[in-house]
């Protein structure tokens, strides 16, 4: 049952929101073109940049769906741990590979990069995955935000889903991406504030404290992390996390707009790399405690101290133990923390995808239009993007899911930005490819994932999703060069 919140959780909760809006409307005096709109004038410090990627990347869906995978009473453990590990080679990958293309020009969108390599039907292709996907991915985190502001306050979810969705959409619409890093800066340092704070609690709640929780932990293999069998249908092994999450790393950072424009408010290429870089180191200690909590949530429950119904998802466990177990003040604090990583996602969303139809599809149609103009249609597609958002975590909420939404936002990430990905290693090569080379392979790639995926909508899955990345990125590579060759006669340069 909803408990709802303690007059001064209401407070905390409400100047927080005040607060973050209140910045936006500031930050709005210093829009006046897309470059500061879009990356901040390229001046934003690698602290700052840091900050900004590892805040985007965590969502409510690693506060709360991820201690929900430690959780799991039937196997859940440490082993999502090894994704982490996949995401930091991935991103070091990167760093020497795709970053330097992104700081040669005046680029504001990553598929410009694909624009120059091959012509304007590659670069609206990928751009428009990218659109949909980060759409579809989005939504279902507001999805999850709702859900639990429905536990904390009783709110129905519709109501919370139109409350979160909006107050980001107002402040990511005035402030543009000077607001969007301070606020993930500000939502960052409170995320994590609320996720120690509550660790502690969950400790000395156990009976026995530390001690119970690393035996009842250790007993229920709850810390184990590493699976190096190779299970084609298991996201959560060694080679599914070092070879898929190093895939899926390099599309959702080094191919995606929403990470690059990060890149793009660097000082320098060595300071974005860096921040791209040490990013990784801190999302892998993020995902440690976020799965520690998960763990002692199930010491807790072992023990019988936290006492849970019938049916309950493991996304909502954590949650559930918020409103039952902490005390008033710190539950404003989790639920801020919970709004902080679901509107640092969603504002990022929001400005990145702004960015990537003005750039990529409205400023090529429109070119000789003042910076006002430009500035005026961002504003624009920045409130229509979060209008999208908001009516998937409807649709999502009205068809009902059982699945785990780390999984599911995860997967339909993957779906797309392997073939994205594709295309940047295309035209990454000594020889240009074809333009129309490039949009077969990365057809046949989209067919290959849809092939592996299809059986998933009857819980059959031929492939966990993430082989997704690595199936549509390779796939694209290879159909790209060998379609290229039997188009021109020309040698493929792998052959």
């Amino acid at each position: 049952m909803p408990h709802p919140l303690a007059t001064l959780d209401v407070i905390l909760v409400i100047a927080y929101v005040l607060a973050t809006a209140a910045f936006g409307t500031w930050m709005a005096r210093h829009q006046v073109g897309l470059s500061s709109y879009f990356v901040g004038d390229r001046n934003v410090p690698w602290w700052l940049v840091l900050a900004s990627i590892v805040a985007t990347e965590t969502s409510t869906v690693t506060f709360l769906s991820v201690p929900g995978v430690a959780f799991n009473r039937e196997g859940g453990n440490l082993t999502f741990l090894q994704l982490a590990l996949g995401y930091l080679v991935g991103r070091v990958l990167i760093a020497w590979l795709l970053l330097p293309q992104y700081f040669k020009g005046e680029v504001l969108s990553a598929y410009q990069i694909l624009r120059q390599r091959f012509d304007v039907s590659v670069q609206r292709a990928a751009s428009g995955l990218f659109l949909v996907t980060r759409s579809i991915a989005d939504g279902l985190r507001l999805y999850l935000t709702a859900l639990l502001l429905k536990q904390f306050t009783g709110w129905e979810a519709i109501p919370s889903i139109l409350a979160v969705g909006l107050i980001t959409m107002i402040y990511t619409y005035l402030g543009g991406m000077q607001a969007v890093v301070w606020t993930d800066l500000i939502q960052l340092m409170i995320y994590l504030a609320g996720a120690v704070a509550a660790g502690v609690c969950i400790v000395q709640l156990i009976p026995g404290g530390w001690e119970t929780f690393v035996t009842v932990g250790s007993e229920a293999d709850k810390f184990t992390w590493l699976q190096p069998q190779f299970l084609r249908t298991s996201p959560y092994t060694l080679w599914a996390g070092l070879i898929g999450g190093a895939f899926f790393s390099m599309a959702s950072h080094g191919a995606d707009q929403l990470m690059v424009q990060r890149y793009l408010c660097s000082r320098s290429l060595n300071q974005a790399r860096f921040s791209l870089v040490m990013s990784g180191v801190v999302v892998l200690a993020q995902f440690l405690l976020f799965l520690l909590i998960g763990v002692g949530l199930y010491v807790l429950w072992v023990e019988g101290v936290f006492v849970l119904p019938e049916g309950i998802k493991n996304d909502e466990v954590f949650g559930r133990f918020i409103i039952g177990f902490l005390p008033s003040g710190l539950v404003g604090l989790i639920v801020a923390a919970v709004l902080a990583a679901a509107m640092s996602t969603l504002s990022s969303s929001l400005n990145s995808s702004a960015s990537a139809f003005v750039v990529d599809f409205y400023r090529p149609l429109r070119p000789d239009q003042q910076e006002r103009h430009y500035l005026m249609v961002s504003r624009g597609m920045t409130a229509t993007f979060g209008l999208l958002q908001i009516t998937v975590a409807i649709v999502t909420l009205l068809s009902g899911t059982e699945r785990s939404i780390v999984d599911r936002v995860l997967e339909v990430a993957s779906f797309t930005t392997g073939m994205i990905l594709g295309l940047f290693l295309l035209g990454s090569l000594p020889r240009v490819v074809a333009s129309k080379s490039a949009l077969i392979g990365a057809g046949v790639g989209f067919l290959a994932v849809l092939v592996v995926w299809l059986p998933l909508v009857e819980g059959k899955p031929l492939l966990a999703w993430p082989w997704y990345a690595p199936l549509g990125s390779l796939t694209t590579l290879a159909v790209g060069l060998l379609t290229d060759r039997w188009l021109t006669g020309r040698k493929a340069p792998l052959s």
